[in-house]
């Protein structure tokens, strides 16, 4: 049977500000009511097994949480201590079936992709299928119609009468003229990171060509830990392990590597020009999400997240507004957004981690308001859900209940509080807010002090196994 692999570990830099480090691009409504990584589930043919996930340890609550919106199980969800790239990824995945003696074709897929024609989708894996069982590792090509930058691409021997091609080379992101080049060549397909293998033959070949990866990823896996849906590997081991994706370490070396190609309208949504090229336009080339209003403007993309946002007599723009940070591009320069998040990043600035409201796997919080001895914050904590019994060397915090019943632990007290009550928790002082109810519970949260760091948590008790 095929068992899909969702790769969710990538940050989605090129769409910053909406996507940022522990809120990335694939968990984000970008294009319809559901996320990307949604998308990615949800696409999947009906006769496959439960996708195995694989995302960053600080994503594994977004999973969790978007695969139980649409009512959907996994078969676990791997947890990467620090991102590798894909060769280690695909490889501990691989080794989780040939682990409990299973050697299923692994149907390998990245949580970030737009696919439009799923029919075409579901056709090529029909291909890849048969080719995987002769023990091909396969990769799928996207049938280019224009010379894209922002891609690899894949040089094959393509007949158009063939359902699959032998491989020739890999390339890198070409230049504007080599790109032009491999479309007029007739002999390039765009390199989608999508797979299809025998979880056997995809290890063979990588202890074949990378054996310290291979190695290191079976270390890792030892020594697993489930925890509920949650697979946590040993750390020291994979952090050991080499960095390096799937195309380098086994495709541009394997005899066994076929191409199948696809043409399903896809795209990777790597920039916000990719983006504006996926949405619906106005009659003036226009994408306007949010409160917008727009005088004189052509081929421009204009997001508002919570307030209104004008324009009048540009073109060719991306103006992203959140509520902590804006973005104006032009479209041409989109790719280089990541120099403006390196800055960031040096600067330490906390724009290029979180957004001001920020997810928990309790609800969430969103810092309303802060100066240097005092921050506001709105929180949010779903029904049955708890915070971590814990105190704070530095801060106190004074609560306040706006909607809902909230109840109470503080020093060996425990109680209730209702709308319009509050209470006051003093530094160092253990306590715990939870939501028993069957609404969500509001608070207004005021802590004063000389650091409100979110590091000032000493956490004693914790459902979700935070440190």
């Amino acid at each position: 049977m095929i068992t899909p692999i969702i790769l969710s570990g990538g940050s989605g830099t090129r769409l910053w500000p909406l996507s940022r480090k522990l809120h990335p691009k694939q968990f984000i409504n970008l294009i319809n009511d559901t996320t990307l990584f949604q998308d990615a589930i949800l696409r999947l043919p009906e006769d496959v097994a439960d996708p195995l996930i694989i995302c960053n340890e600080e994503h594994r609550f977004l999973a969790a949480e978007q695969l139980r919106q649409i009512n959907r199980k996994s078969n676990g969800i791997i947890l990467e201590p620090i991102g590798k790239n894909t060769a280690p990824a695909i490889a501990l995945a691989a080794l989780k079936f040939i682990n409990n003696a299973e050697d299923p074709l692994l149907l390998v897929l990245s949580a970030d992709h737009l696919i439009n024609d799923i029919g075409a989708f579901h056709q090529s894996i029909k291909i890849a299928e048969k080719l995987a069982e002769k023990n091909k590792l396969v990769t799928f090509g996207i049938v280019p119609d224009k010379a894209e930058t922002g891609y690899g691409y894949i040089k094959a021997n393509i007949n158009n009468t063939a359902d699959y091609y032998t491989i020739q080379s890999f390339t890198e992101k070409p230049n504007q003229e080599n790109a032009k080049k491999y479309l007029d060549s007739g002999n390039y397909l765009w390199n989608s990171g999508m797979f299809m293998f025998k979880a056997s033959a995809y290890l063979q070949e990588l202890k074949k060509f990378e054996p310290e990866i291979y190695a290191a990823c079976k270390k890792s896996y030892q020594s697993e830990y489930k925890d509920k849906d949650f697979i946590r590997l040993n750390n020291d081991e994979f952090i050991q392990c080499p960095e390096q994706s799937v195309d380098f370490a086994v495709m541009e070396h394997t005899k066994n590597g076929v191409v199948v190609p696809l043409d399903a309208d896809w795209s990777d949504i790597g920039s916000w020009e990719a983006l504006w090229h996926a949405k619906d336009r106005d009659d003036k080339g226009n994408v306007s999400e949010g409160d917008v209003i727009l005088d004189e403007v052509i081929n421009t993309y204009t997001y508002s997240s919570n307030r209104l946002v004008s324009a009048i007599g540009v073109s060719n723009l991306v103006i992203i507004d959140t509520q902590d940070a804006l973005l104006v591009a032009d479209k041409k320069y989109a790719q280089n957004i990541k120099n403006i998040v390196n800055q960031l990043k040096e600067k330490n600035r906390p724009e290029t981690e979180n957004h001001r409201k920020v997810l928990r796997p309790w609800g969430y919080y969103d810092s309303i308001d802060a100066n240097n001895d005092f921050q506001v914050k709105r929180i949010l904590v779903n029904p049955g859900a708890k915070l971590s019994l814990q105190k704070h060397q530095y801060r106190a915090e004074h609560w306040v209940v706006v909607r809902g019943v909230a109840t109470i632990t503080r020093g060996d007290d425990v109680f209730t509080l209702k709308e319009n009550q509050s209470t006051y928790i003093s530094k160092g002082e253990i306590h715990r807010m939870e939501n028993q109810g069957e609404v969500d519970l509001e608070i207004i949260e005021i802590q004063t002090g000389d650091y409100l760091g979110e590091d000032d948590i000493i956490r004693l008790e914790d459902d979700y196994q935070r440190n």
